[in-house]
């Protein structure tokens, strides 16, 4: 009776350990002439993020799909749990945005702001990303 319980546990403890050392799935829709998306994926592998590139020509259709208000769109857009992260937001930001889970669609760095992931050059003052959601002046999620 001792062996089938050693069994179950490390069957369990197996099969657990490999999902928790998995990366983080992102699906990123980007514009494939854009080179700061490119940059910007490398950011995210580099942090634990496994990264799906979808090319596409038409942004502005995924832009209007996932209701992306146009005073926040960015550069790219992407996929990340149940989330929509838009524009370049740091792998930290990102990761901060799934551990509190808050109740919005998501977070955007609007444009393409020197300094940010993927952008080269030193940022000029602290960049904001805001909450994606129904309210008419976006909230600040995060500043770096």
């Amino acid at each position: 009776m001792r062996y089938p319980k050693i069994l179950l546990t490390s069957l369990f403890l197996g099969l657990s350990l490999p999902a928790l050392a998995s990366e983080i799935a992102v699906k990123l829709y980007r514009n494939p002439n854009c080179g700061c998306c490119d940059l910007y994926a490398k950011h995210l592998e580099a942090n634990g993020f496994e990264v799906a590139l979808i090319d596409t020509t038409d942004m502005a259709s995924i832009k209007r799909r996932y209701t992306v208000p146009e005073k926040l769109e960015g550069c790219h857009t992407a996929l990340v749990g149940d989330y929509l992260v838009e524009g370049l937001v740091p792998a930290n930001i990102i990761k901060r945005l799934l551990t509190e889970q808050p109740r919005v669609k998501g977070i955007a760095l609007p444009g393409m702001p020197v300094g940010a992931p993927g952008m080269p050059g030193t940022k000029r003052a602290p960049l904001e990303v805001y909450y994606l959601d129904s309210g008419a002046k976006p909230g600040v999620f995060a500043t770096f």
